[in-house]
């Protein structure tokens, strides 16, 4: 129960928060700040700081306008400071990751008399490695020959590049630079920064020679101090992977704040999922069993290295023999959906495989895992001559292939993993995983890309988060669908017991206008639907305003651009011709000169872009966002609901089209002044029965809907 102190402590920190910057109180944001304080001052401990209670998890959606960061960050560090525990804050994108960082963290702290610490977590792979960049500089960065990943191969170092990572180094040495790829001033190709990054896997860590110099472990030291910690859904996802507490502090002495939160079932999904190409599989094989001659050849002699070594050529073979057997069925699978335009994937049908793929699957995993414990070894051969004094082989030669090794090992392992999900059948009962196969554009031919993923991830975040936290809020703009969060507890797994609230918008939604024209069509005909689209937008748009217009379908979207008259595709701007942010950037630059301007983009526009006040004064959209029909998890989702007696349609795809509908709607109205019109071009919000359901969800636009 929430104490009396703790609720003292809240209510102070808050009036003097908005004294302080001369603020009145927000309604959904004091609202909002009770749900929290409720959930988590009810949390209890034993004398061994562990939660002995539940109900310890809170999931509120705040929309734009009700000041939720500081709805959350308020509470949540008042009382995970009473508790003993760390607060984390994780977002799901770099921009607000340094908003919260930059700007609300130290603005909270400035006005409301609150004492605590904040920093930054990010993993590896956003930091350079200082041992890569030496190795690169003195010309050794080109030993391992199977440094890419895949076929795409990084290509070689060019002058440019070279220029690139010696002023790198001169930033470093000048203490002009952090070694962080978000802080360098410019954009970096990611074959140029991927060069000098690493990972968990190539990493040598306290043995590194660089290691009193390397930022990432100077960030890391300070999680260990800072009460609060800002990090992104992949991280906590990642740490929670390799079991809690290994990269940032543990489960149980945590209570999480997932900003962006509907889309942690999505991250959590990508983290569980496992891919891996055939014949860059076997190219990698080759390229490790030539390489192999040139690492033993300068650290052989550590250890037990040779003698692990020698039995890898016989591993390697037998993955390379093991995968060309089964090439043929999967080509031949694959080769099905060659002739269908609407299929880009195979997938098998309730994740069920053949009796003969299944076999060569177990055969495969077998494989993978000699050659994937073989390596292990080899890797902890060379750790412990790291740590050798009197190893004969130079520690600047280890730490110098290290990085091959645990490059070998990684791929070695996500191969066995991805097989092995194909070897071991589904439990009977339990929610199936999807499988499936995509021809891939590769040279001269097409490889296959072998999937397997969970299609919920649900029981994993409950296993691994929701029951092992202190304590959790989620929020978001969107976290529920046709009015309920039944839709997101099936997909995040919280517990029944957690707390689920919808915060009041500050919003004046009769600002805007939702209308469905006369001359709107069915989304379903999707000739007659494009036709209407070119005739309808030169009549729906305003030259001399700025305009969103969003699609669902890229060819809709390129063929409606094309067939449009050249004085209206001179004011567009279309998704692909540039960057998100040079697309929003040019935009904005258009009307600050007094310019109409329209853009022209698919999903990704319809979330994240804040475009307030001039820069968008109407919202066009397409048609109703219904999932694109041959994503493989998402089917295979549907497919197991209805095995289940259910309706897939009403259960999976109407929720997900109305939280899209909202999100894209939801780029109008950007604060309490702006107004404008929402235009939706497909009728079968009209004439659909489900279409009512739809238009209930939506905030209470003024209705212009012509029967």
């Amino acid at each position: 129960m929430l104490s009396d102190a703790v609720k003292s402590d809240i209510q102070q920190a808050y009036s003097r928060f908005l004294d302080s910057r001369g603020l009145k109180a927000r309604y959904g944001q004091k609202l909002m700040i009770a749900e929290i304080a409720r959930t988590l001052g009810g949390i209890e401990l034993d004398d061994d700081g562990e939660r002995t209670s539940r109900g310890h998890v809170c999931v509120v959606e705040a929309g734009t306008g009700t000041g939720k960061t500081v709805g959350y960050l308020l509470p949540a560090l008042i009382i995970a400071k009473a508790l003993g525990k760390k607060l984390v804050i994780s977002t799901a994108t770099i921009a607000l990751q340094e908003q919260v960082v930059n700007k609300d963290l130290p603005d909270l702290k400035h006005h409301s008399g609150l004492s605590f610490s904040f920093t930054l977590a990010k993993g590896r792979g956003r930091y350079v490695c200082l041992s890569k960049l030496d190795n690169l500089l003195e010309g050794v960065g080109d030993l391992d020959p199977t440094r890419p990943l895949y076929e795409d191969e990084l290509p070689s170092v060019d002058e440019q590049a070279v220029k690139l990572y010696g002023s790198m180094m001169e930033a470093l040495a000048a203490n002009r630079w952090d070694g962080e790829r978000d802080s360098w001033p410019e954009g970096l190709a990611q074959e140029d920064w991927q060069r000098v990054t690493t990972d968990h896997r190539q990493c040598t860590g306290r043995r590194c020679s660089n290691v009193s110099s390397c930022h990432f472990f100077r960030a890391r030291e300070a999680l260990h101090t800072a009460d609060c910690i800002v990090t992104n859904h992949d991280l906590v996802l990642a740490d929670l992977a390799l079991g809690g507490g290994a990269i940032l502090p543990g489960p149980a002495d945590s209570i999480y704040v997932f900003d962006e939160g509907h889309q942690l079932p999505a991250k959590a999904l990508n983290h569980f999922a496992h891919h891996s190409r055939l014949l860059a599989t076997v190219r990698w094989l080759d390229q490790c069993n030539k390489g192999l001659g040139a690492v033993l050849g300068e650290i052989g002699e550590a250890g037990d290295v040779a003698r692990f070594a020698e039995q890898v050529p016989a591993a390697l073979l037998d993955c390379r023999q093991r995968l060309e057997e089964v090439h043929p069925l999967l080509n031949e699978l694959a080769q099905a959906i060659s002739h269908d335009e609407r299929q880009s994937h195979y997938r098998f049908p309730g994740g069920m495989l053949p009796e003969a793929l299944r076999q060569t699957a177990e055969e495969l995993y077998r494989c993978f895992d000699r050659l994937s414990a073989l390596l292990d070894k080899m890797v902890e051969e060379v750790n412990q001559a790291m740590e050798d004094a009197h190893s004969p082989v130079p520690k600047v030669d280890l730490e110098r292939h290290y990085p091959v090794l645990g490059t070998w090992q990684a791929r070695a392992e996500a191969n066995r993993e991805l097989w092995h999900s194909y070897a071991v059948a589904d439990i009977e009962g339990e929610v199936p995983k999807a499988r499936w196969l995509t021809p891939v554009e590769a040279g001269m031919g097409v490889d296959i890309e072998v999937c397997s993923s969970p299609i919920l991830a649900a029981d994993t975040l409950a296993k691994s988060l929701w029951y092992r936290c202190c304590g959790a809020v989620v929020t978001s703009a969107t976290l529920a669908a046709l009015g309920r969060f039944d839709r997101f507890r099936m997909r995040a797994g919280t517990p029944k017991d957690s707390q689920y609230a919808q915060m009041p918008s500050p919003f004046d939604f009769s600002q805007a206008t939702l209308e469905v024209p006369a001359s709107a069509v069915e989304a379903g005909d999707a000739l007659r639907h494009t036709d209407a689209l070119v005739n309808n937008l030169p009549e729906l748009l305003d030259p001399s305003e700025a305009s969103l217009v969003l699609f669902s379908s890229r060819r809709q979207m390129l063929d409606v651009h094309e067939r449009l008259p050249e004085s209206w595709r001179e004011r567009i701007l279309i998704q692909g011709e540039l960057s998100k942010q040079a697309m929003l950037d040019a935009h904005r630059a258009r009307v600050d000169d007094g310019q109409g301007s329209v853009l022209f983009g698919l999903a990704s526009f319809a979330e994240g872009v804040d475009l307030p006040g001039d820069y968008c004064r109407r919202v066009v959209i397409a048609k109703l966002p219904f999932a694109v029909p041959d994503d493989p998890i998402e089917a295979a989702l549907a497919e197991w609901v209805e095995a289940r007696g259910g309706n897939a349609f009403m259960e999976i795809t109407v929720p997900d089209a109305s939280l899209k509908l909202i999100q894209a709607c939801g780029r109008l109205l950007r604060s309490e002044s702006d107004r404008g019109r929402i235009t939706l071009l497909d009728r079968r919000i009209v004439t659909k029965r489900y279409g009512k359901a739809i238009l209930n969800s939506l905030p209470p636009f003024r209705q212009v809907i012509a029967s």
